[in-house]
C-alpha cells in the first residue's frame, strides 16, 4: 500500500503544527504551504512539538491559484486540509477586505485548485462556529442556521457554503469541520485565551499587576486543539463527505476562564482583571455552546481533554516560557 499524502494550507498555525503532528504519527508523507521562506518564526509552533524537520514546506498563496495548482500538482495529495486564514476575529473589523479576500476567496482558490490538480483527493475546509453568530437556538447542531457577526465570519460562512457547493456541484470528497473554540499552548498571543494565560504568568513572576480585558461575560465552548485535528482526520477518513460541529457541548465565560488560570498559580481573578473598552468588539456573540452528537455518532470523536486540563497545561506553558527570558 503507498504512503498517504497530506497537503496542510497554514500549516504553521496552532492547528497545523497538531495535524501534522497527528498524520506523521499515522505514517503520512506531510506538506504544507507557508507564504514565503523567510522565516524560521513561522516554524515555532513545529519545532516546538519536533515536527519541522519532518515535514516539507512549499512557498504558495491562496491569493494565487496559479501557485495552488502547480504545489497540488507536484505534491499529489490523497488529502487536503485548508487551515490557512486570518483567523484573529478583532482584526477582521480593521482588515475587513483582506479577511474576505483570504479567508473566504482563499478556500474557493483551494477547491478550485484541487478541483482541477487533485480531483481525487478528500478535502477539509476549516469553518468555524462564529459563522453562527447571533444565534437562534440555544445549543447550536449542523442544522442551526448562520447568522455572522464579523468580517472573518461571513468570511468563514461564504468558504463553507463553497465547499458544500463543491460537493454538491463536482462531486468532490469535501467536509467542513465547523469547530468551536479550540486553545492550546501554541495559539497565538493576541487570542484572548493565551493572553489570559500569559497574563497570568507574567503576574505570577511578579512581572505585571492587572490583566486589561474585553467583554468578561462572553460564553464559549473551549477544548483543546489536539483533540480537534482527530476529528478533521476522521471527518477525510468516511466514505461520505459531510459537515460536523466539534466542540465540547460546555460553556464557560471569558471570566470563568481567567479564575480557572489564576488558581493554577494560586491567585484570585478577581484582584487583577481589569476591563479595557480598547477590547470590546464592535458586536460581540454573548453565548455559544454547541453539540458534539453528530460527530461522536458518525465519528466516534469526543473530547478528551477537560477545560481545567486545558488551562492548567497552558499556564504551565507560559509559566516555562516566561522564566526562560527572565534576567539571570
Amino acid at each position: 500500500m503507498s504512503r498517504r499524502v497530506a497537503f496542510i494550507t497554514g500549516i504553521t498555525g496552532q492547528d497545523g503544527a497538531y495535524l501534522s503532528e497527528l498524520l506523521l504519527a499515522k505514517d503520512y508523507e506531510v506538506h504544507g504551504m507557508r507564504r514565503g521562506a523567510s522565516a524560521d518564526a513561522d516554524l515555532d509552533r513545529l519545532s516546538r512539538i519536533g515536527v519541522d524537520k519532518a515535514v516539507e514546506l512549499h512557498d504558495g498563496n491562496l491569493m494565487d491559484l496559479s501557485s495552488l495548482i502547480r504545489l497540488l500538482s507536484e505534491v499529489g495529495p490523497s488529502e487536503v486540509y485548508n487551515l490557512a486564514a486570518q483567523s484573529f476575529v478583532s482584526s477582521s473589523w480593521s482588515q475587513p477586505l483582506l479577511t474576505g479576500q483570504v479567508t473566504g476567496m482563499g478556500a474557493a482558490n483551494m477547491l478550485e485548485a484541487a478541483r482541477i490538480a487533485a480531483p481525487q483527493a478528500r478535502f477539509y475546509q476549516a469553518s468555524s462556529s462564529e459563522m453562527f453568530g447571533l444565534a437562534s437556538q440555544p445549543v447550536q447542531t449542523e442544522l442551526s442556521p448562520f447568522h455572522p457577526r464579523s468580517p472573518y465570519a461571513a468570511a468563514k460562512a461564504y468558504a463553507h457554503w463553497m465547499t458544500v457547493n463543491y460537493r454538491e456541484s463536482f462531486g468532490m470528497h469535501a467536509s467542513n469541520g465547523i469547530l468551536f473554540n479550540h486553545e492550546s499552548p501554541l495559539r497565538g498571543i493576541e487570542f484572548v485565551t493565551r493572553k489570559i494565560t500569559d497574563g497570568v504568568a507574567r503576574i505570577r513572576l511578579g512581572l505585571q499587576r492587572e490583566l486589561p480585558l474585553g467583554n468578561l461575560n462572553a460564553q464559549r465552548d473551549w477544548g483543546h486543539a489536539r483533540d480537534y485535528v482527530k476529528a478533521m482526520w476522521l471527518m477525510v477518513q468516511q466514505d461520505v463527505a459531510d459537515d460536523y460541529v466539534v466542540c465540547t457541548g460546555r460553556t464557560a465565560s471569558v471570566r470563568d476562564f481567567c479564575r480557572l488560570a489564576f488558581s493554577c498559580v494560586g491567585l484570585d481573578a478577581d484582584a487583577h482583571v481589569t476591563v479595557d473598552e480598547r477590547f470590546m468588539r464592535p458586536a460581540d456573540v454573548e453565548v455559544m455552546v454547541g453539540s458534539p452528537a453528530k460527530a461522536r455518532e458518525k465519528l466516534g470523536w469526543s473530547a478528551e481533554t477537560t477545560l481545567e486540563q486545558l488551562i492548567q497545561e497552558m499556564v504551565e506553558a507560559d509559566l516555562d516560557r516566561v522564566r526562560q527570558h527572565l534576567p539571570s
